[in-house]
């Protein structure tokens, strides 16, 4: 049966994960300009992507759990499991579900911010090539004002 068939998407920690993934995104776009930010905010995801194996392996041992303020239900055992971090165990030992809801989506907006460093270089190199150029020429232009009208060009033989 196919995955994405058995997956709640609806769990809160999912709901939260996806709504983690479109502000991450939407921070890596509109902060595109601001070269600081986004070293900042590359770095992190990608110690997040680094650190996704330690993540699995306690998402692995504490879904079952779900950190709730102490309350006089906390005494029947029952209501103590009845919360739960997650709905199923998605934290296999191979990590593939953290992977590929987690990782991917965080590698993704890094190789986003990666082109966009890209294309602002590639644009910056041929605004500095083309005032190069103006400059050249603005040089050359007054070099011929001073020497060639007062001396006469020789022809080619």
């Amino acid at each position: 049966m196919d995955l994405s068939l058995q997956i709640d998407w609806r769990d809160p920690w999912l709901v939260a994960l996806l709504t983690f993934h479109i502000v991450v995104t939407m921070t890596a776009l509109m902060t595109r300009n601001h070269a600081n930010f986004q070293i900042i905010l590359f770095l992190v995801l990608l110690l997040l992507v680094y650190f996704s194996e330690s993540i699995n392996e306690v998402a692995a041992t504490n879904w079952m759990r779900f950190p709730r303020p102490f309350s006089r239900s906390d005494f029947n055992l029952v209501n103590n499991f009845r919360r739960r971090f997650s709905k199923q165990q998605y934290f296999d030992s191979q990590g593939l579900f953290i992977s590929v809801v987690f990782s991917v989506p965080i590698l993704i907006n890094c190789m986003i911010m990666v082109a966009s460093w890209l294309y602002q270089s590639s644009q910056l190199m041929t605004s500095l090539k083309r005032a190069q150029l103006r400059e050249q020429a603005r040089h050359r232009q007054s070099d011929e004002a001073v020497n060639g009208k007062t001396a006469a060009r020789p022809k080619n033989e």
